[in-house]
């Protein structure tokens, strides 16, 4: 099982103005890809704290029914496990954000795979690179 990093979502379901660049578009690819094999069944593991980011973001940059309806397609999946998020996990995670030099919930994301002997995460965010992980991003 992988953990699913924010990220994967808004490369997939965000629609960029513009040009695009390529980079950019090969993510959004990727991402959808991995977003067809969850919704095939592939179990992965995120936080209330990532889908809340993934909610806000996603209302901002497209519309509040956008982000409900993945906010409710994830909580009601039932191959995707959204993992709590208690007070203490969040400080624990704001101290090893300082130490490691990572966003905090990159930390919190590392924490709680740590907690659930996940090594893998689905992510484009290098600052993964800094922790004991392996990024997967195809």
């Amino acid at each position: 099982m992988r953990f699913i990093d924010s990220n994967i979502f808004l490369y997939a379901i965000i629609k960029p103005k513009g040009k695009i660049d390529p980079e950019i578009l090969e993510r959004k690819e990727k991402s959808r890809k991995i977003l067809l094999r969850i919704k095939a069944g592939e179990e992965v593991v995120t936080t209330v704290i990532h889908l809340s980011e993934v909610a806000n973001i996603l209302e901002a940059k497209t519309n509040l029914q956008t982000s409900i309806n993945l906010v409710k397609e994830v909580l009601l999946a039932k191959n995707i496990i959204v993992l709590p998020v208690s007070t203490m996990d969040y400080l624990k995670a704001v101290v090893l954000a300082e130490e490691k030099k990572v966003s905090i919930n990159d930390a919190l994301a590392y924490l709680k795979m740590k907690e659930n002997n996940i090594k893998e995460i689905y992510t484009f965010d290098e600052h993964f690179r800094n922790l004991d992980v392996t990024i997967v991003n195809e």
